[in-house]
């Protein structure tokens, strides 16, 4: 056949619209781009065709930042909402709301008064997103500090009803409650304030105070029932139950935080309880069980550091076995690979296994045989050392102590210049790095 043949091109060409057609459809699989709201349409009319263009404009002003602009296309597109046809009209409320919000946050002139306005207008428009924009709404207040204004928006919306209440709209009144309960909180704390500064505490004062208490502890108790993560709230809970001498109390909450199994695993609850306990003087055998659980589910964790002193200050066998495994499992992690406390803990907790367990090396080899494939080349490669000898030279000391007993065959590549052991040399700018003999080391008598 002549190379030239135009029907081989031709087949050629269909091959590679068939490739560059499957390609695209793999990557619009992968990507799962989401379908667009206005799209032009052969009987679109001319209301519809403004509308289309109009949020073009909008979207394009938002990329590049021209904000006043868009709040100008914004109040146009806003006619929509009297659009009662199509079904593509069922996402306008909350297009106007997310692009309103986004746009009175960047514009140069929004007063408060806008974003109510914005808010009351989508709350009207429509009931699927009520309870969410008055919780929004309730937010933007309070971190502008008009904490009665939010906590009256939160009532309102607690009393809310719609048709038959569904089970997420009883899962968001909850969540309301919740927050309402956090308001309260917030009120109790800056009562608690204003009764420590004064020299002579008011007694109406004071028992405000415990009316905000109440109210806030019988809402924050209600959420907890729910499985979930409620890290503010059980910090908020305790700090009152503390203030109120009620300690047992504060730490039966923690642990059902912890350790009830309906709640999602959570390190925070951990750390929550650990922490308590810790300010309560508990015995080293408590925070090492709660510090163990933490240290299963986040290795990586500062705490463990502490975790690490507690077993090692046990002086049992066994507990320094523990620590070297914990010490060992952080240094796992690149963001500890700089660290001289972490490594300093390595070296301590070896110098103990050498006085305590004659059979060290043996406890030593069990634990990094299953690391010898990557961490010699997470710690000890001549570009550490070099960044080790420039940023910390202590730290490239320990370092290079520890590298001859964990991993001796690669102790060498761990250098900033040469290193040379009779007729061995090891030579880290050089492109053929040859190893050192393995160092025996010695056995303690026992």
């Amino acid at each position: 056949m002549d190379d030239g043949d135009p029907t081989t091109e031709l087949g050629l060409h269909r091959e590679l619209d068939e490739e560059d057609s499957s390609d695209d459809n793999l990557q619009k699989e992968k990507l799962k781009l989401p379908n667009p709201i206005y799209v032009e349409t052969p009987r679109e009319t001319d209301f519809h065709m403004t509308t289309r263009l109009c949020l073009q404009q909008i979207r394009e002003a938002m990329l590049h930042h021209r904000w006043v602009e868009a709040a100008e296309y914004l109040s146009s597109f806003a006619q929509t909402l009297e659009e009662t046809s199509g079904s593509s009209m069922r996402h306008v409320p909350e297009i106007i709301w997310r692009i309103g919000t986004e746009i009175l946050h960047y514009h140069p002139n929004t007063r408060r008064e806008d974003y109510s306005s914005l808010y009351e207008l989508m709350k009207h428009s429509g009931v699927k997103h009520y309870l969410m924009i008055c919780m929004e709404h309730s937010f933007h207040l309070m971190v502008n500090g008009l904490i009665d204004e939010a906590q009256l928006q939160l009532s309102i919306a607690e009393s809310w009803r719609y048709g038959n209440p569904s089970e997420e709209q009883a899962q968001r009144t909850e969540l309301m409650q919740a927050y309402r309960s956090m308001l309260d909180y917030i009120t109790w704390c800056d009562k608690k304030a204003t009764q420590y500064n004064a020299d002579d505490p008011d007694a109406c004062e004071t028992q405000e105070m415990n009316i905000y208490f109440r109210k806030s502890t019988i809402g924050l108790k209600g959420i907890l029932k729910n499985p979930g993560v409620w890290d503010p709230f059980i910090l908020s809970y305790v700090n009152m139950l503390e203030f109120h001498n009620d300690h047992d109390g504060a730490l039966e909450v923690l642990n059902n935080y912890a350790y009830d199994d309906t709640f999602p695993q959570n390190p925070n609850a951990h750390i929550y309880l650990y922490r308590f306990l810790k300010k309560q003087g508990a015995p080293g055998k408590k925070l090492m069980k709660v510090l163990k659980i933490l240290h299963k589910m986040v290795p990586s964790h500062e705490m463990m550091l502490e975790y690490f002193s507690l077993l090692l200050k046990s002086e049992t066998v066994d507990n320094v076995h523990e620590a070297l495994g914990v010490i060992l499992d952080m240094l796992d992690y690149a963001c500890w690979n700089s660290s001289l406390d972490v490594w300093n803990c390595l070296k301590t907790v070896i110098d103990n296994l050498k006085l305590q367990d004659k059979d060290w090396e043996d406890i030593i080899l069990q634990k990094t045989v299953p690391r010898k494939d990557w961490w010699p080349a997470l710690h000890f490669t001549s570009f550490h050392a070099r960044k080790d000898a420039a940023e910390n030279p202590e730290l490239m000391r320990v370092k290079t102590l520890l590298a001859g007993i964990l991993y001796p065959d690669h102790a060498c590549y761990y250098t900033a210049g040469e290193v040379t052991s009779g007729a061995s040399t090891c030579k880290t700018k050089g492109e053929n790095i040859k190893a050192l003999p393995p160092t025996k080391i010695k056995k303690k008598n026992s």
